[in-house]
C-alpha cells in the first residue's frame, strides 16, 4: 500500500501548505502518540528542531497533538537529527521526532520519527499512523492530558557522547578546521565539539536567524567553506547540512570529497582493523562505480539499497553490518549511532589524519570515480513525465548506448517534486549527451 503522507525520510513539504501546516501538525501529533502508546503503554516523547522559523509553529502544535492523547513531551530545541536518536534512547523515550527539512532551504520542513531503539520507522508503523491520522484517534479525559517540558543541558549530553567516538589518547592539536553548519542545528555542538578535542576552528554558518539556513554555505553549497580554506590555510574544511546528519570534507588545496570517499576510507580502514561487520558496506543505487571497485579490489562486498538513508539503515540492520551510507554524505555508523552523524563520520575522517599522519588530500582520494553526472527537474506533481513514450525512449536509448561500460538511474525524489537522471560512464561526451537528452524530453513531456 502506498504512503499517503510519508517520504523517503518522514514527512515534508513546504511550511504552512498541506501537509506542512499546524493543523496537520497537531493531527499528526495525536495520531503518533496514541500509536505509541497504544504499542509501548507509556507516553514519554522528545522533540528536536532546527532552527528554521516555521520549526516554532510544527512545535507547537505537535506538542498540542501529543499532550491531548496523553504524552508527555520533552522539547530539546535545536539540536542536530541524531541526538534526537541518540537522546530517545538515554532518556528511555517512546518516541522522538525531529522537525526538519534538512538540506532543503528554509520554505520548507519535516517532521521525522525515532521509534524507543532509536532508529527510524518502518514503513509499516508509518502505515498505521497514517490510518490515524485520516481517522482522528479519542482525546484522553483531562486528568490524563500530558505535559510539556523544556529542558535545557541535553545538548551537551550529546555533545559528550560525540567525543567519546573520538579515542582519548588522540587530540587534534596542530589542525586548523573550518567548520560549517550551514546556519542549522549543529550551530553551537559541531564547533564546541572540535574546540575542545583541541583543534583550531574557523566556523561559518553558525548565525541562523530563521530563513538562512543551508543559503549559501553547508553540505549542498560548499564554495564559501572552500574559500575560508584557502584564505586561511586550514588543514581541511568540514561542511554539515541543517540538521547535520550529513556532511562533505573540503580538503587543503579546496576540493571536495562527497559521501562515496569518506565510506571507502572508514570501510578500507576498518577492513584493515578487523571490525568492518561482514566485510560489507552498505550504500545506494547512487554511490560510485569506483567505490564498488574499490570494495572488490580489497575482498570487501558492497551491497545496494534504494535511495535513502533509511533503507541503508534497514539493510544494515538486517544484515548485522555496521557501517553504510549515501553519497550525499550520510554516514551511518552503528557502532555508535543509530542514522547519519555529520560530526561523528568527520570525527572519524578527523582519527585517520591523526593516526596516519596524511593530509586530507591524500585521505578524501581513496578511489578514481567513474564519470558521473547527476541532473535534477522539477515536475508538476499532477503529472507523470515518466509514463510518456518519449521519455521512455530516450532511457531506452541511454542504456543501449552506455552497454555495459556504464549505467542509468532514473527516479523521483521521495522529499521533492524532482526526478533526478543520473549517469555514470567512461565516456564523458556519451554521458553528458545521454543525461541532458532525457532532461530533455522530461521538461517537454
Amino acid at each position: 500500500m502506498a504512503r499517503k503522507f510519508f517520504g523517503t525520510d518522514g514527512i515534508r513539504g513546504r511550511a504552512n501548505c498541506h501537509p506542512m501546516t499546524a493543523e496537520m501538525a497537531l493531527k499528526l501529533g495525536a495520531a503518533v502518540g496514541h500509536y505509541f502508546r497504544k504499542a509501548h503503554g507509556s507516553n514519554r516523547v522528545v522533540i528536536g528542531k532546527d532552527t528554521r522559523r516555521s520549526g516554532y509553529m510544527l512545535e507547537t502544535a505537535l506538542t498540542a497533538g501529543l499532550t491531548s492523547v496523553g504524552m508527555d513531551a520533552y522539547l530539546l530545541g535545536p539540536v542536530p537529527t541524531p541526538a534526537v536518536g541518540m537522546l530517545t534512547r538515554s532518556m528511555r523515550a517512546d518516541l522522538g521526532i525531529m522537525i526538519s527539512a534538512s538540506h532543503n532551504p528554509y520554505y520548507d520542513n519535516g517532521i521525522k520519527f525515532f521509534g524507543p531503539d532509536g532508529f527510524k520507522l518502518s514503513d509499516q508503523a508509518e502505515l498505521e499512523i497514517e490510518a490515524l491520522i485520516e481517522n482522528q484517534p479519542p482525546l484522553v479525559d483531562a486528568e490524563k492530558i500530558g505535559r510539556a517540558n523544556r529542558i535545557e543541558g541535553d545538548r551537551t549530553r550529546y555533545m559528550e557522547f560525540a567525543k567519546t567516538t573520538f579515542p582519548r589518547r588522540h587530540r587534534l592539536d596542530g589542525l586548523k578546521i573550518v567548520i560549517d553548519c550551514a546556519n542549522g542545528a549543529a550551530y553551537r555542538t559541531a564547533p564546541e565539539v572540535l574546540w575542545e578535542l583541541g583543534a583550531e576552528i574557523i566556523p561559518i554558518g553558525v548565525s541562523p536567524n530563521g530563513f538562512n539556513i543551508n543559503v549559501d554555505c553547508g553540505s549542498t553549497s560548499t564554495a564559501q567553506a572552500a574559500a575560508a580554506v584557502l584564505e586561511h590555510g586550514a588543514d581541511l574544511g568540514i561542511c554539515l547540512d541543517g540538521d547535520a546528519d550529513r556532511l562533505m570534507i573540503i580538503d587543503e588545496t579546496g576540493k571536495v570529497a562527497d559521501g562515496d570517499q569518506l565510506m571507502g576510507l572508514i570501510a578500507t580502514r576498518w577492513a584493515a582493523e578487523k571490525r568492518l561487520e561482514g566485510d560489507t558496506l552498505v550504500a545506494t543505487v547512487m554511490s560510485n562505480l569506483g567505490l564498488e571497485n574499490l570494495m572488490k579490489s580489497r575482498g570487501l562486498t558492497l551491497l545496494r539499497t534504494d535511495v535513502g538513508d533509511r533503507y541503508v539503515v534497514e539493510t544494515m540492520r538486517q544484515g548485522g553490518y555496521n557501517l553504510g551510507g549515501e553519497q550525499s554524505g550520510h554516514i551511518v555508523l552503528r557502532d555508535y549511532v543509530t542514522t547519519g552523524d555529520g560530526l561523528i563520520a568527520a570525527l572519524q575522517f578527523l582519527l585517520a589524519m591523526v593516526e596516519t599522519g596524511d593530509k586530507a588530500s591524500m585521505l578524501c582520494n581513496v578511489f578514481e570515480p567513474v564519470p558521473q553526472l547527476l541532473v535534477n527537474t522539477r515536475f508538476d506533481p499532477k503529472a507523470d513525465p515518466l509514463n510518456q513514450s518519449t521519455v521512455q525512449q530516450a532511457i531506452a536509448d541511454g542504456k543501449a548506448a552506455f552497454g555495459s561500460n556504464g549505467r542509468l538511474l532514473i527516479r523521483k525524489s521521495g522529499t521533492e517534486p524532482l526526478i533526478r537522471v543520473m549517469g555514470e560512464s567512461t565516456d564523458r561526451s556519451l554521458l553528458k549527451q545521454v543525461v541532458e537528452g532525457i532532461i530533455a524530453e522530461i521538461d517537454a513531456a
